[in-house]
Parts: C-alpha cells; structure tokens; sequence
C-alpha cells in the first residue's frame, strides 16, 4: 500500500515537472466547465443525485486504493459507462443546455450562469415570512386554496420556468389576490426566494407516495412531491377545510396555526 501511495506521488510530481501554459489553460477551462455544470445542476433539482455520485466516487477511490479486488471490479463496471449514466441522470438538464445554445444565448442568459444566485438563509427573511404567514392565516378563514414554495439551498430553477415570473417583493395583499379563486394564477404553485415572489401559476412534481393519506388532495401531492426532490417549504392551504399544513423532506406537518407556520418555517434545519 506505502508503495502504491508512493507511486501515485512520484507521477504527481512528474506532471508538475512538465507543467506549462497551455496546461495551466487547460485546467482553467476544466474548471470553468465543472463550475457551470454544477450550476445548473443546483438551479434543477440535481443537486442531490451530484452529491450521490460524488459519494460513490469517493468510495470508489477508497477500494481501489486498498487494493479491494472485487470491489473494484464492479465499481470500474460502473465507470467505464459513465457517460451514460450521465446522460441518464442528467437527460433534462443537458436537453436544456442544448436548447439554451441551439435559440443562441443571451448575454442575460451567460450572466445568470457565471454569476448564480445563492439561496438566502431562512433567518434573513423572517419579515417576508411573516408576511405569508398572515396571508395563510387570512385564506385558512376564507378556505382559499394556496401552495407556496419557499426556495433553501437547493435552486429551483426549473420550478420557476414553467410557471409566470414575477419579481415582485412578497406583501399579504399580493399572495392573497395570487390565488383568489378567480385569479389566473392561483391553481399553480408560488415560489418565494430572497425575499421576492418569485414566480407563480408554477407545476410541481406530484408524488406517487402510497403513503399519503386519500383525504389529501393534489395540492398536498404537489407539495410532497417538490419536498422529496428538494429541501425546499412546501405550505399548503386546504380550499375544503382551510387547514394549513407544509411539506418539508418528505414528511408532512398538518393542521398547523400561524404561529406553527412561522415557527416551522424559521427552525434551522
């Protein structure tokens, strides 16, 4: 094992030894590629199939340094068709790239991947918390309908595409007339980050989980859905009960009041 380790030393310094600009270029537009990608796997929901892979790449140099035979047979089975899984797992994402290229993108466009957005913390944005909060409160007691996403570390990007972008600061009054019933917006979903209502009429993945109550209906399977493929604040507000209830990795807080609401949604996860 000492020598193997030496070995893999002994070739580092080798590389160094020959190192030169257009190798210095080369690991800059590697690296430049790498930050990219890692963007827009967080703006889709993949950041946590990444980290799944980086794991098991990790584990996989671990084997292959203790020389762990077997192991290491079926780990290089799983890398030498890397680029399928790839393309398996991140099939959507890479369609999208490809399609960002294909309508020629725009300088706004070039900006929003070099310069990404970082989810605020939850504690920076207690006032606009509050804001929802007397807003659910108010459509609980009128049985308005409403599914509002609060956006955490993992960027939802294409959540915010399907739906009508707004940019608006959040006040009780907006999130209110978002989804009364007559408004064109209020079936969709509503997403909230950095202190600004995002986007509205937005389509969430609906979960398939057996394990959600009948009485529950597509509003809270919406919620569920994003909560599991995502750390995000799912609040729903039932339009035949009023009944306030969250999503938060996949599980469910039900028949909450508002100062449950608040609570919930300003507790460091």
């Amino acid at each position: 094992m000492l020598e193997k380790i030496s070995d893999t030393f002994n070739k580092i310094l080798s590389v160094f030894s020959t190192f030169g600009i257009s190798d210095a270029l080369d690991i800059i537009l590697v690296a430049i590629i790498i930050y990219i990608c890692v963007r827009i796997i967080r703006e889709s929901r993949a950041m946590q199939l990444a980290k799944g892979f980086i794991f098991i790449a990790i584990i996989y140099g671990i084997v292959t340094l203790l020389d762990m035979e077997a192991s290491s047979f079926i780990f290089k089975a799983i890398f030498s068709n890397i680029l399928i899984i790839l393309v398996i797992l991140f099939g959507p994402e890479i369609r999208n790239i490809l399609e960002q290229i294909g309508k020629g993108a725009t300088s706004k466009s070039l900006k929003s991947l070099i310069h990404p957005g970082v989810a605020v913390d939850i504690a920076e944005i207690s006032d606009c918390i509050e804001v929802v909060c007397k807003a659910c409160a108010n459509m609980s007691d009128q049985k308005v309908g409403a599914l509002i996403c609060f956006e955490n570390e993992t960027l939802l990007g294409n959540v915010i595409k399907s739906g009508t972008i707004l940019q608006a600061k959040a006040s009780r009054e907006l999130v209110e007339n978002i989804f009364y019933p007559k408004s064109p917006l209020h079936d969709g979903a509503m997403v909230i980050s950095k202190k600004r209502i995002k986007a509205a009429g937005c389509i969430l993945p609906v979960s398939h989980d057996l394990n959600i109550p009948k009485e529950l209906g597509l509003r809270h399977r919406a919620a569920m859905g994003i909560s599991q493929k995502s750390d995000a604040h799912a609040i729903i507000v039932s339009e035949e009960t009023g009944a306030i209830s969250v999503a938060y990795r996949g599980q469910f807080y039900l028949r909450l009041n508002a100062e449950e609401l608040e609570s919930l949604l300003t507790k460091e996860n």
